[in-house]
């Protein structure tokens, strides 16, 4: 009973304290993660006795993890993970073998052993799960070009240190360790090791997508038939912890890889938004606990006594792992906008680190003192992950025609020369729809996308598309800036929107512009900086539209007419805080001529509530 005690205080404390240091950092704006992780070192100076027994909280941070990586796995399919396999397996093993080596000559350098220098090296090549998702999260970045290499990434990381930790022990003491159980393993037992490892993984993988693909939707769909919320909610978790301690247990594989898998398995069900929506909430509070069970371990004694080793470390996190990211995905041919952001959030370290460095503690590889290093490194680079991200697209947006696109694609289409057409800048679900509405209508457009392959798909279908950062003046120029009627943006980053908005404008001071924003703020403000005599423009803040379509089926199921609707809808539009009405007011029968769509053509070809 008293240790059940323990638990739900340390989990109600920790959840009162980050609350706390979470809104002291939203006043301060910067980012929640700060306050977590300050609340976590709160905690452990304030009572030392609770952070020596650490791993209560750690084992609760581990559900979030878990539900994390579950709803990853909701919104990444199969076929997503095979999109990018030729760039994340050759890319996360190359990344993981260049930091990996300048870990382990940092460590042989401080007088390490072989085995606890390579350990060194293995944490600090691996990034945190928790902070790159909810770094994607927070930019609404997760299923952009970006998010799902990084996901696909992270899974290959995963699955790379599973394997470490399998072998680990088998090789702990020719590397200068103790043998596991008093035993040392021969090179025999090592192949066994590592066929069995492969094995295992290969076997989960197998079970879950040929066994699991038909059992889980089924299951899923039998109980949403009952027609109780909290037996869906419960499946989900099961699922997701079920699926996970299957993997753990019986596979060998992480706690974490397993939820994922399980969450992709559920993405194939038509019920995956549903189960997304139930386990969002708990995934959310419980992925707290993980960035404060990260301040419990750190020692701020460490900053003091070996200030220098925690900046080495530091420098080898962010600095070599962002410069071999970088470099491999340029390699790869990935677009330099899309190498930065990924290497920028992979510049960190976390959970995976944590768990090498205690499994080395234990083999004899490692001391205390090169485990608080790690845990100081990591949550120092924890802490500036998030403002390094807002940094680097800022920076991206002011000197991005300085990037060049592909070291291995040069867009060669040219399509300055057409004039009277739509451009559209990105090609992700809204883009896809404004696409077809252009299509149904007849309307001329062209697309600008980043990524290479999409682009080839879309010339497939037979339309016209260039490879390019809209950012720059010269592909918005080989778009045919100059001649188009109309730009619609629908990148989701502020910055790099207003970015594109601006060099466009510049380049022909007559375009109309529609630009999709995420918060009234960011409305208001194309809203004031658009306007222009004779130019139509509009900012569209996505919640408000919905509520807007909600709003409008709903009159018109009460018995208001179509005409009445749209009056009411039309003035809710027009109901701003702007002292005079701006191109915000303009109704949509004004845009739909500013596309060349005639009143009596349909954009979407839906109906009412489509």
């Amino acid at each position: 009973m008293q240790h059940g005690t323990t638990l739900i205080a340390t989990i109600a404390l920790a959840f009162a304290v980050a609350l706390l240091f979470g809104v002291l950092a939203a006043r301060l704006r910067l980012p929640p993660i700060v306050g977590y992780l300050l609340a976590g070192i709160a905690i452990g100076v304030a009572s030392p006795s609770l952070a020596a027994e650490g791993g209560v909280a750690a084992q609760a941070s581990e559900m979030g993890v878990v539900l994390l990586m579950f709803g990853v796995g909701l919104h990444f399919s199969l076929r997503d993970l095979m999109a990018v396999r030729a760039i994340v397996v050759p890319g996360a093993l190359l990344q993981i073998a260049i930091t990996g080596t300048a870990g382990t000559m940092l460590g042989r350098w401080w007088g390490l052993s072989v085995g606890g220098a390579i350990v060194l090296g293995l944490s600090v090549a691996v990034a945190s799960t928790v902070v790159v998702l909810k770094g994607l999260e927070a930019r609404d970045r997760l299923d952009s070009p970006e998010g799902r290499v990084a996901v696909g990434w992270l899974v290959v990381e995963d699955l790379s240190m599973v394997l470490v930790l399998v072998l680990l022990p088998a090789v702990a003491v020719p590397l200068g360790g103790t043998p596991v159980d008093g035993q040392a393993l021969t090179a025999g037992g090592l192949a066994r090791s590592i066929a069995l490892a492969i094995g295992n993984v290969i076997a989960f993988l197998l079970l879950m997508f040929v066994a699991g693909r038909r059992v889980v939707p089924w299951l899923l769909a039998h109980v949403a038939r009952l027609g109780s919320r909290e037996l869906f909610t419960l499946t989900v978790l099961a699922i997701a912890l079920g699926v996970g301690t299957i993997a753990s247990q019986l596979f060998g594989m992480s706690f974490a890889l397993g939820a994922f898998v399980a969450g992709a398995v559920v993405s194939e069900s038509e019920l995956s938004h549903r189960a997304a929506a139930d386990a969002l909430p708990l995934q959310d509070a419980f992925a707290v606990l993980f960035f404060v069970s990260v301040g419990l371990l750190f020692d701020p004694h460490v900053l003091v006594d070996h200030l220098g080793k925690v900046l080495a470390v530091l420098g080898v996190v962010m600095l070599m792992k962002f410069v071999a990211s970088f470099a491999v995905l340029r390699l790869l041919g990935e677009s330099g906008r899309l190498a930065v952001t990924i290497a920028g959030s992979l510049a960190q370290i976390g959970e995976f680190s944590f768990i090498l460095m205690a499994l080395g503690a234990s083999l004899g590889l490692l001391d205390r003192d090169t485990h608080a290093l790690v845990v100081g490194a990591a949550l120092l680079s924890i802490t500036v992950n998030q403002p390094l991200q807002g940094w680097l697209q800022r920076m991206l947006a002011r000197y991005a025609p300085g990037i060049p696109e592909s070291f291995t694609e040069a867009d060669a289409f040219d399509f300055s020369a057409i004039t009277d057409h739509v451009i559209l800048v990105g090609y992700g679900r809204v883009g896809t729809t404004v696409t077809e509405a252009l299509d149904r209508a007849g309307v001329s457009h062209i697309v600008v996308e980043e990524q290479p392959r999409v682009v080839a798909g879309i010339r497939l279908r037979g339309e016209h598309a260039i490879s390019g950062d809209a950012t720059r003046a010269d592909v918005l120029r080989r778009a045919g800036v100059t001649g188009a009627r109309l730009i619609v943006v629908t990148a989701p980053e502020p910055i790099r929107a207003r970015r594109i908005v601006e060099v466009a404008r510049e380049l022909n001071p007559r375009i109309a512009v529609a630009v999709r924003t995420h918060s009234a703020s960011e409305q208001a403000f194309f809203e004031q900086v658009l306007p222009s005599p004779g130019v139509h423009g509009r900012a569209v803040y996505a919640e408000r539209e919905v509520a807007l379509s909600l709003a409008h089926y709903t009159l018109t199921v009460v018995g208001r007419s179509d005409d009445e609707a749209d009056a009411l809808i039309d003035a809710m539009r027009g109901r701003r805080t702007m002292p005079t009405e701006t191109f915000s007011a303009m109704r949509t029968r004004e845009f739909r001529a500013a596309m060349g769509i005639s009143p009596g053509q349909s954009e979407t070809g839906g109906g009412p509530d489509g």
